[in-house]
């Protein structure tokens, strides 16, 4: 067996690290992780990646060159909480720098949050970044050449991937990876404004498909835009089919393009009552009499929606891997109908 070109941790082991993780594979990378505190179906899918399984944050450190944080958007900032403690604690057998790739879906805010915790230790290099798109897709898992589809992965930061010493140049090409800033925040910004964009239109079909299904006019709905807005209806279904196993992570994804529209927007609440622009303030910026000046109200909205998904249907309860509910926008519809009734009575 050829000496693997270079280790990758990979934190977690969820739809779309799993991709990564076979792609890494099949490239002769070695790939591992620290799942101890997950579940069996974890572990399991884990091994079916020919991801190694280590016991400890300290053995990742220790061994990886790279490390990949995919993680729920709520988890991002405790995952580089326990990779810092862990390199405080063990000596690293490498003597290069161990590269940390955030690759969470958080505001730019929340990325500079966790810049702090590396800031002071020059044996790990921080980079910012974003994943646009669905997980890899072999039709071999052992062949690499057989990557049909991969997502775009923006970084950034003041250390480009390419010029890491273990293989960085090819790790980046492998995995589409681009450096866009050598800032720390721009690449989560690129991924916040894109994701407003996609997941905000499935959560407007996800109350105009059940609010449709209510009135009894869902097929009529579905007929119209087949008719006269065909692109609109046929994104409307692919979002509504593939966004139950992911409801759940899109709750927080949306607090954090909120606050990415308010900090870096400038897209900040109009509150109620008479505006400060009335009375020679700031308008839109600034604080509203009776409101808390506070922004983002439409993804803390769409948040709602997702909320409302993730916890109150059944759809709450579907995984990627095993889809039993929600396979059609007409059922999605159906679920979320049901749910509404009971959140309502």
């Amino acid at each position: 067996m050829a000496t693997p070109l270079a280790t990758v941790g990979i934190l977690s082991i969820g739809d779309m690290g799993l991709g990564i993780a076979k792609l890494l594979t099949a490239s002769n990378y070695r790939v591992v992780t620290n799942v101890s505190d997950r579940s069996q179906e974890t572990h399991r899918r884990a091994r079916s990646a020919s991801v190694e399984l280590l016991p400890t944050d300290t053995a990742l450190v220790e061994q990886a060159d790279y490390i990949l944080s995919i993680v729920p958007p709520r988890d991002a900032f405790s995952i580089a909480s326990r990779i810092e403690a862990a390199s405080q604690s063990t000596r690293r057998q490498q003597s290069t720098p161990l590269y940390f790739l955030d690759l969470n879906a958080v505001s730019p805010a929340t990325s500079k949050s966790v810049a702090t915790h590396f800031s002071s230790n020059p044996a790990i290099r921080l980079l910012d970044g974003g994943i646009i798109g669905g997980p890899p897709k072999l039709t071999d898992a052992s062949n690499a050449a057989t990557c049909t589809y991969k997502p775009s992965i923006v970084v950034s930061g003041p250390h480009p991937l390419h010029d890491a010493p273990e293989h960085g140049q090819q790790l980046a090409e492998l995995l589409n990876i681009k450096h866009i800033s050598a800032e720390i925040g721009p690449a989560s910004g690129l991924k916040m404004c894109f994701a407003a964009m996609s997941k905000g239109f499935t959560a407007i079909a996800i109350e105009s498909f059940t609010t449709a299904e209510r009135i009894g006019v869902l097929p009529e709905l579905q007929a119209h835009l087949k008719e006269y807005n065909p692109s609109a209806g046929a994104s409307a279904a692919r979002g509504l089919v593939g966004m139950p196993p992911k409801a759940y992570r899109w709750v927080a994804e949306m607090e954090e393009i909120a606050r990415t529209m308010e900090e870096f927007g400038g897209f900040r609440s109009r509150g109620s009552g008479v505006s400060e622009e009335d009375e020679g303030g700031e308008g839109m910026r600034g604080k509203k009499k009776g409101g808390e000046g506070r922004g983002g109200d439409l993804f803390r909205g769409v948040s709602d929606v997702y909320r409302f998904v993730a916890d109150e249907t059944r759809l709450g309860q579907e995984k990627t891997e095993s889809r039993e509910r929600g396979m059609t926008a007409e059922d999605v519809a159906t679920l979320c109908a049901e749910a509404m009734v009971n959140h309502e009575a």
